[in-house]
């Protein structure tokens, strides 16, 4: 009797580790498109894509009991409110920092909160430099050697992140597979081909890999000359988020995500009614704008460039739509 309780209480692990994402399927997205004024909705992901592999993904973590501090509220540098236009894209302000509009592939990893983190820290470094350091930060260092930012593939935090360049600085690293940098990124990407099928599909989360403190991938590039900081870390309000972009460049910006957002295609994002919570995100925003009289933010994600809009999208900006304008971080280069 135990071994047949034993072996139903199995089946039925497997049964709900295994749940099937049903937002995915072509009946959600047809639903969303049916009710979403501002958006449309298409298949990103396999109809068949367990729901765990989904929330996987998300790896924002939020510091539960602690208030969000520091947070900027000036800086000599902003201009006033009145001189911050409707219109801002970072890829044109800084049309030499080729970081800007790079769409990263986080892999079968919940690594979001460093790739938007050393995003936004990669293109501050060009702006900083004006184009003298133009490459990539390395998420691979800063996934797998913060032990204090959090858990790597399984979650961490952004203003963590900020305050480890602060504290300890990190090094260049390109994508998967390259030589880019002193530490590019060892998890392969998740890619979708042209059956629609996603190489990450029935995979584990990639274990955590071991902190190296050498370089492996640029062989003449020297690991203890190749660490790039910041002077702070800090947390911006929604009248400071567009200053300090203008000033220093992108920032990164987490957010809650619903289950409807997986399957963006085009438009200003938010929120269906009765789309469930999956978890938090971390991503990078590059500037702001109006469409079809929606304001919006422009973020850049880390799924590449087959989700979404080339791997970019908008989202509603003004309302904090989910979330998106309440833990928004970031730091000034120390150049």
């Amino acid at each position: 009797m135990a071994k047949f309780v034993i072996l139903i209480f199995v089946i039925l692990l497997s049964v709900y580790l295994t749940e099937q994402a049903h937002f995915l399927s072509k009946d959600y997205i047809n639903k969303i498109n049916e009710v979403a004024k501002t958006w449309k909705a298409k298949q990103n992901f396999p109809e068949n894509t367990p729901k765990e592999q989904i929330v996987r993904l998300l790896g924002s973590k939020r510091l539960l009991g602690v208030s969000k501090s520091p947070i900027k509220e000036n800086d000599e540098l902003y201009m006033d409110n009145s001189e911050v236009p409707e219109f801002f894209d970072s890829r044109l302000e800084w049309k030499y920092c080729k970081t800007i509009g790079h769409v990263r592939n986080q892999g079968n990893c919940g690594s979001c909160w460093a790739h938007g983190t050393t995003g936004a820290f990669a293109d501050r470094l060009c702006v900083a430099t004006n184009g003298e350091v133009n490459q990539l930060i390395s998420a691979e260092e800063l996934t797998f050697c913060c032990h204090r930012c959090g858990f790597g593939c399984n979650g961490g935090n952004p203003l963590r992140a900020w305050q480890y360049f602060k504290r300890h600085g990190v090094v260049t690293g390109g994508d998967y597979n390259t030589t880019d940098g002193c530490q590019p990124y060892k998890v392969p990407p998740c890619v979708r081909d042209d059956e629609g099928h996603n190489s990450c599909s029935g995979q584990p989360t990639e274990r955590n890999h071991k902190c190296s403190k050498t370089c492996y991938g640029d062989d003449t590039v020297v690991y203890k000359n190749d660490h790039y900081k910041t002077k702070d870390a800090y947390f911006l309000k929604n009248t400071t988020m567009q200053k300090d972009t203008m000033v220093y460049g992108p920032i990164e910006a987490s957010f809650d995500v619903y289950d409807d957002f997986m399957n963006y295609e085009s438009g200003v994002y938010q929120k269906t009614e009765n789309a469930s919570y999956l978890g938090g995100h971390a991503v990078k925003m590059i500037g702001w704008g109006v469409e079809e009289g929606t304001p919006y933010w422009l973020m850049v994600n880390s799924w590449g460039e087959q989700w979404g809009a080339s791997g970019l999208f908008k989202i509603r900006r003004g309302t904090d739509e989910c979330g998106i304008e309440s833990s928004c971080t970031a730091g000034v280069p120390s150049v």
